[in-house]
């Protein structure tokens, strides 16, 4: 027997909710009455007993959610504690790019060049294994000293620093002129 249109309905929400959903709601959803929606609830339900499936309709008093059957869970701890490809963005990219070409360089070096806070990119950073503390800087509040990992060198495929791409003469001045431009920028504003 082929699932419903209303019945598929009710597995997309409960899919997408990933909590429980009162059936009054369910029901509003659909545009059914509850008891209509709790029979299709059932049947959906005994289809995935029936079925086998890896996860399971269960029912809290009158709500409904969609979970993982516990034979599952060895597989989804396993999955879990796989690492997640880090995702970089541009300030994030940004700011490796400095760690990577003054290191060693202080959290205060890197806001004076990128001119804002480099606070949550720098944890970032650091949590991605891409950047690592390589200890303190020998002056009053000794700052803390950062520079690339060995993870970081494997990601961007470079066996050191050293293969890192060289800036030509006119690129540096291009640069240099870009930056005191947007400094004198702010400062007029």
């Amino acid at each position: 027997m082929s699932i419903n249109s209303d019945m598929a309905a009710l597995e997309a929400i409960l899919f997408a909710m990933g909590e429980p959903v009162g059936l009054d709601r369910l029901a509003g959803a659909i545009e059914k009455s509850p008891e209509e929606t709790r029979t299709l609830l059932e049947e959906l339900g005994g289809r995935y007993d029936r079925d086998g499936a890896g996860i399971r309709l269960l029912r809290l008093e009158d709500s409904y959610q969609l979970t993982t059957r516990k034979e599952y869970y060895e597989a989804l701890i396993r999955i879990a504690k796989q690492p997640k490809k880090p995702h970089l963005t541009d300030v994030m990219m940004e700011t490796l790019s400095i760690i990577a070409y003054k290191q060693p360089v202080t959290r205060s070096e890197i806001e004076t060049i990128r001119g804002v806070s480099c606070e949550h990119a720098v944890n970032r950073l650091l949590e991605y294994d891409l950047i690592r503390e390589l200890g303190r800087l020998q002056v009053p509040g000794r700052p803390i000293l950062l520079g690339t990992t060995d993870t970081f060198l494997r990601c961007f495929g470079m066996e050191t620093t050293e293969d890192l791409p060289q800036l030509s003469t006119v690129e540096l001045e291009d640069f240099k002129a870009e930056a005191e431009a947007e400094l004198q920028i702010q400062v007029e504003v």
